[in-house]
């Protein structure tokens, strides 16, 4: 994933992604799948960074997509598609209007009554919870989830303070909301400040449009002053689990935990949290690739509700450095079959030699994608667009279709290489991505500015387009 805060490979829910920053040896061409065909889905001027996307599940060929604009703009785009992501229907939303202004961290979740959640960040103290019934059209705030502290300023790593045109304009506490729905209810977690403590609140779902109030905030015990850049899953049976890293600033690394609700809306409340995973990825880690924002771990969560083999188990994936400080990012993944108890041995997504990943819920195969430098060695050629090694990106992914016991090789997603240096942007690719499986379609989305599909505004290797692309997977 990326941490775009800093620089992070990218984890986004469904299982989410990763992003992986390395520059290595590509692998054999027989290895590949065939490269899909990539979709501009913003097509403006200007910069598109941390993505978001979506696929209803009542209607796989209804697609959302969502980017930050970086300044000076105000707002989000969306991008809408109701034929699988041949053609969209192009928006602004929260520049000021009935979703306020939003700044950034937008994320989205569909239930499984074709309700399309989301959560961001605007210019309140509070985390927004908006709704759609049309398919992403429309989208109208429904709550507002108040922090228990809501005093103290937002995140050193919030975009309000990096020039986007939000500085100054509010005192939020919360910090990178994330979302989740399913299971007959709906749950945001985000991390409060200035205490950086963990908190999550959650609403019933009975039907399309048909939903409760939010439970008051819920904090995850231990979690204070050590709790950011995670995420949230729901279970098959309504449980709630969180993820979250204990490092929030630097690059010394960080200890990865989960908690879980296991009655969710019940009144049990979040366990202890379990340590996860022990990362060599700090806060803010920078990279060649990402030397603005920085990445972190941005461990992410994804949970089988699908009723197949493996309902009910759930993958986190989060990003290794193979070495402190040596720029070269893994992914990692593992799994859990009693509610986080226990977990797998993690293992190596990327099989170079040197991520956002989903879970499809009709099938329960799981999919991921990251950011990957490993064409990049500086020596020109196809991954290389300014003979400086590790500082160009691929879109890179790979499936499970046996829940997490094997793996397909690695295959290249993005049609071109892009390059942060010229969109001109300190906000870099932003602070993650994430990605969308439905029904054997797998949909990544990234910033890029390759422009390998012609058609960016802004040329090849200057700002930065949404992009995304179908995957089939068998």
């Amino acid at each position: 994933m990326i941490a775009m805060r800093p620089l992070r490979t990218f984890a986004i829910p469904s299982l989410v992604l990763a992003l992986a920053w390395m520059a290595s040896v590509a692998l054999p061409a027989e290895a590949r799948r065939a490269i899909p065909a990539n979709i501009d889905v913003s097509i403006r001027s200007g910069n598109e960074a941390e993505d978001a996307i979506a696929i209803n599940p009542t209607d796989p060929e209804n697609i959302v997509a969502m980017s930050v604009l970086p300044g000076p703009s105000l707002g989000i785009f969306e991008g809408v598609s109701f034929d699988g992501g041949l053609t969209w229907t192009r928006q602004i939303l929260g520049d000021d209007d009935e979703l306020g202004i939003i700044c950034c961290d937008q994320q989205l979740a569909w239930d499984e009554f074709g309700n399309l959640w989301m959560t961001y960040l605007d210019d309140t103290p509070n985390v927004p919870v908006a709704l759609s019934t049309d398919g992403g059209l429309t989208v109208t705030r429904v709550a507002y989830v108040v922090p228990t502290k809501p005093t103290g300023s937002r995140s050193p790593k919030n975009p309000g303070s990096k020039g986007n045109g939000l500085a100054g304009r509010g005192t939020a506490s919360a910090d990178q909301p994330s979302i989740s729905a399913g299971g007959g209810s709906v749950w945001v977690s985000y991390a409060s400040y200035p205490a950086v403590v963990v908190q999550a609140a959650g609403a019933s779902v009975s039907g399309f449009g048909q939903f409760g109030d939010f439970s008051k905030p819920e904090t995850v015990p231990t979690s204070k002053g050590r709790g950011n850049f995670g995420d949230t899953a729901v279970g098959p049976d309504g449980q709630v689990m969180v993820t979250y890293q204990d490092q929030t600033n630097g690059q010394g690394g960080s200890r990865i935990y989960t908690a879980v609700d296991p009655d969710g809306l019940g009144k049990a409340g979040f366990s202890n949290p379990r340590l996860l995973a022990r990362s060599r990825v700090g806060g803010f880690d920078y990279l060649p690739v990402q030397p603005d924002r920085s990445v972190d771990a941005e461990a992410n969560l994804g949970w089988d509700r699908s009723g197949g083999p493996h309902d009910g188990r759930v993958y986190a994936i989060w990003t290794q450095e193979v070495k402190n400080e040596s720029d070269n990012m893994d992914i990692m993944l593992q799994y859990s079959d009693n509610d986080g108890v226990t977990w797998s041995p993690a293992i190596r997504l990327n099989d170079d030699s040197g991520t956002n990943s989903a879970v499809d819920q009709s099938t329960g195969d799981v999919a991921i994608s990251w950011y990957d430098a490993r064409n990049d060695l500086g020596t020109g050629g196809p991954g290389d667009t300014d003979g400086v090694p590790n500082d160009d990106v691929q879109i890179w992914a790979t499936f499970s279709t046996d829940g997490g016991a094997t793996f397909a090789p690695n295959f290249q997603v993005s049609e071109g290489t892009s390059n942060i240096l010229g969109a001109e942007t300190g906000f870099d690719y932003g602070d993650y991505t994430h990605a969308a499986f439905q029904s054997g379609a797998f949909y990544p989305a990234w910033s890029d500015n390759s422009n390998s599909t012609g058609d960016n505004p802004d040329g090849t290797l200057h700002q930065l387009d949404l992009y995304t692309a179908k995957i089939t997977v068998p």
